[in-house]
């Protein structure tokens, strides 16, 4: 089989060019075309030379993932559905707002972890993605969406100011925030990461990147390591005995040696605080007590709160927290100087909001013949 071209970052592609005998300038101008004006094409590639083109068509290709279906939200959310082989598809999420458009993208098709309320987890498991299935989500986006830089824009340009960077881009953000556990991942993800950091593909600032991690401590600290970019800590609990049955990793790293992680992450983070992410269940995490709770937790973490509505999805065994009990909940961080902000729910209607994420995956776990954690258990 052909070399897929998008499993290289920079370094893995000069490489590869290197095996060749081919120079490492050549890299980056391929590069370029890849991931700036997203060609696949390599006889459209005009200023690599023509004797090159002629090998790449030989040995290489440039393969995305293929869409399945594509569904836009009355909010103008986008979900694709896409084949990753063997029965098993990925979904991405294009989230249009007035001063930014953020892409959330998958890792792994299924999940591992099964966090209780999550549609991910309930499918199981099938395998992880390679480099090239986790940045052919921002190829294909940036292609369908009319993302990428036109070839007379000027390909030797080197965009390297945020403003620059930002301001014409459909997709300013991209959140691994899909299907799986990016740092389950790693190599692949900080490949493709390495990738999204590139000014020579596609250049997006430290800041504008985020990884969503449930908690697995030896990757974050290799991530803080390699290639810090923002963090999100999927906590959804104040307390080991209750995010022990909502987020089952937490048995193997508790919440003292999570917030002693964060606190090592902060000292090469791009931003000063980890976000948390705190899905609200009714009669479950939502109480007043809980609230407080999560004060004395994160006292020692600078942090902000990004409170999440429960999104349904078949027999989860779940509610969404009531309004009123959500704004209180809010008011008591808010109170004790912690900035928090409650997700505008996005996509609902093609199930496109946090944790309704499903695809389709060849469960190798045998998940789906398990019983599904209930609200009592959850609580007790």
């Amino acid at each position: 089989m052909k070399q897929n071209l998008l499993d290289f970052d920079a370094a893995g592609l000069t490489a590869w060019f290197a095996g060749m005998g081919e120079k490492p300038f050549r890299a980056k101008q391929v590069l370029r075309w890849l991931h700036q004006f997203g060609e696949d094409d390599f006889e459209q590639m005009s200023d690599v030379a023509r004797s090159l083109r002629g090998r790449l068509a030989e040995l290489a290709a440039v393969r995305v993932p293929q869409v399945l279906r594509d569904a836009t939200a009355a909010d103008d959310t986008r979900k694709w559905l896409l084949d990753v082989g063997n029965g098993n598809a990925i979904e991405c999420v294009f989230i249009p707002e007035e001063n930014r458009g953020t892409l959330c993208i998958s890792t792994q098709a299924g999940c591992a972890l099964d966090c209780a309320f999550c549609s991910t987890g309930k499918q199981g498991f099938n395998r992880n993605l390679t480099t090239g299935e986790v940045i052919g989500q921002l190829w294909w986006a940036k292609k369908t969406l009319g993302d990428f830089r036109g070839a007379g824009d000027g390909a030797a340009d080197r965009r390297t100011a945020e403003t620059d960077l930002s301001a014409d881009r459909i997709i300013s953000n991209v959140v691994l925030m899909g299907m799986g556990e990016p740092l389950a991942n790693f190599e692949n993800v900080v490949t493709a990461l390495h990738l999204m950091l590139d000014d020579n593909a596609y250049g997006l600032s430290r800041r504008r990147v985020t990884v969503s991690t449930s908690g697995i401590l030896p990757a974050m600290d290799r991530l803080r390591d390699e290639c810090p970019v923002s963090l999100a800590v999927s906590l959804h609990a104040p307390n080991d005995a209750l995010r022990d049955r909502l987020v089952p990793i937490n048995r193997k790293y508790p919440l003292a040696e999570l917030m002693a992680a964060c606190r090592r992450y902060l000292e090469r983070s791009p931003r000063d605080f980890i976000t948390f992410e705190y899905v609200m269940l009714d009669g479950v995490n939502d109480s007043e007590e809980h609230a407080r709770e999560l004060i004395r937790l994160v006292r020692d973490v600078p942090c902000k709160f990004n409170l999440i509505p429960f999104n349904p999805f078949p027999a989860s065994g779940f509610k969404r927290s009531p309004a009123q009990r959500v704004r209180r909940f809010v008011d008591i961080l808010m109170q004790a100087h912690i900035v928090t902000t409650t997700r505008k729910t996005r996509g609902e209607d093609i199930d496109a909001a946090c944790g309704q994420l499903a695809g389709q995956v060849r469960d190798r776990t045998r998940r789906r013949e398990k019983r599904t954690i209930t609200i009592a258990e959850a609580a007790s």
